[in-house]
């Protein structure tokens, strides 16, 4: 079949063909294309939707090609020094930064909602005790809705804030839960005298035979990495649960198809690769030929952590997980030679062409890693981490998909298949 083309032309006038244009705030501008199969009978084809904008949002901006990221216009890196992740989570769920009276509140509702039903934590003991964290958090979450039935009118503005409080308030729970099941300890509660990092650092590694004290180091490194997650515009897991949540399922239900889609190795658990990755190379004098091997067509080796599908500049976040990761290790007396090797292969591959020409930068998740395991996290829980902070992003897309009235999203498809056969004919 030959290709055909259609010429596309830019104009300030309106004509039969024409197709608007949107302008966002910031950030490239978008055919509005809503129209084009009814007027012209095509359809757009964009496998992986790297040139559609699926909708309106006000709660995100990443530049990639300038590295830049903004919640709800403020810089990430301004967040991550003066803010704390349940000021962001409030940030991101409202709109704006609260005031000391609206902080306190929210602090008092998260607080109100952080345990979880005592039914609920019996599921546990249905899963096996080597199951994946996100295996466990994907079917937990999905069943509150049968715990929580009395905000599922997701019409209620009020119903709504409150099923999005919860969900933040409830995942580290849950996520440390999954956890210590795994290893045979007894679950812990919440304790509303410390703030949300330091409580789930008790509840993932204190025991009930003696005291466990928040390091404030650790506490404010995972408070960091909470808010450095917390969102990140329409990647697949927030685009999954928009796309759940166009549909009217409840909100349970649409964060656990969130969760099971950061699951995928290519997105919540590329930390975990990277540190594998580390470990394979295994030492400062591997990496001339790590890199060789990475330049190699041939060779399934690959440098994970560097490179960004968005992001064609230095991820804004990397530098500020780099520097709690130090901390942190000099905090805590440890010197991790994975560490070592990391910062000499971003210093040798910044300094390749191979890898300057095609705009590989290191990514977040290349010393996220590090940073965690130093903490004392096993590898199975770096994605856990992950959804924690990424529910709070979730709830927010999902807050804001309710005031659209777009209806259930319905992507189309290119036929490629049989044409029309008839079952009397087959042989």
């Amino acid at each position: 079949m030959a290709t055909k083309y259609v010429n596309a032309v830019l104009s300030e006038q309106q004509g039969d063909g024409s197709l608007p244009v949107i302008d966002g705030v910031l950030g490239p501008s978008a055919v509005d294309i809503q129209t084009l199969y009814a007027r012209h009978s095509l359809l757009a084809f964009d496998p992986g939707f790297r040139s559609t904008a699926a909708c309106k949002s006000a709660i995100t901006f990443v530049d990639g090609d300038k590295g830049i990221l903004l919640y709800r216009g403020y810089p990430i890196e301004e967040l991550a020094e003066h803010s704390d992740f349940v000021e962001v989570a409030y940030l991101l769920m409202r709109g704006e930064l609260p005031t000391p009276l609206q902080r306190k509140n929210f602090d008092e509702a998260v607080g109100s909602h952080n345990l979880l039903h005592e039914q609920v934590l019996s599921f546990y003991r249905g899963f096996r005790r080597d199951a994946h964290p996100m295996a466990v958090m994907v079917g937990v979450v999905g069943a509150l809705s049968a715990f929580y039935h009395d905000v599922m009118n997701i019409r209620d503005a009020n119903d709504r804030q409150i099923a999005a409080t919860r969900l933040v308030a409830k995942m580290p729970m849950i996520a440390a839960a999954s956890y210590t099941y795994s290893v045979g300890r007894p679950q812990r509660y919440p304790n509303n005298k410390l703030d949300y990092a330091s409580n789930f650092l008790q509840m993932m590694f204190g025991t009930p035979n003696r005291e466990y004290i928040v390091d404030p180091v650790l506490a404010r490194a995972l408070d960091v990495i909470f808010i450095l997650h917390a969102d990140h515009e329409q990647n697949a897991s927030t685009s999954t649960v928009r796309l759940a949540a166009s549909s009217g399922a409840n909100p349970f239900a649409c964060i656990a198809a969130g969760i099971a889609s950061l699951w995928g190795p290519a997105h919540g658990g590329a930390n975990e690769a990277v540190l594998k990755m580390l470990m394979e190379i295994g030492s400062v004098e591997n990496i001339p030929k790590a890199i060789a091997r990475a330049k190699d067509k041939g060779d399934a080796f690959r440098l994970m952590g560097f490179g960004h599908r968005i992001y064609k500049n230095f991820d804004p976040r990397s530098r500020v997980i780099q520097a709690q990761a130090k901390k942190v290790l000099a905090h805590l007396g440890k010197d991790d030679p994975l560490l070592e090797i990391a910062m000499h292969l971003e210093e040798i591959a910044l300094k390749d062409e191979y890898f300057i020409e095609r705009k590989l930068y290191p990514n977040v998740d290349f010393y996220s890693g590090i940073l965690l395991r130093a903490m004392g996290f096993p590898m199975n829980m770096f994605t856990a981490v992950f959804a924690v902070a990424r529910t709070a992003g979730w709830v927010s897309h999902w807050l804001e998909l309710q005031e659209e009235s777009h209806g259930i999203d319905r992507p189309r498809q290119i036929y490629v298949g049989k044409t029309l056969r008839h079952y009397s004919e087959k042989k």
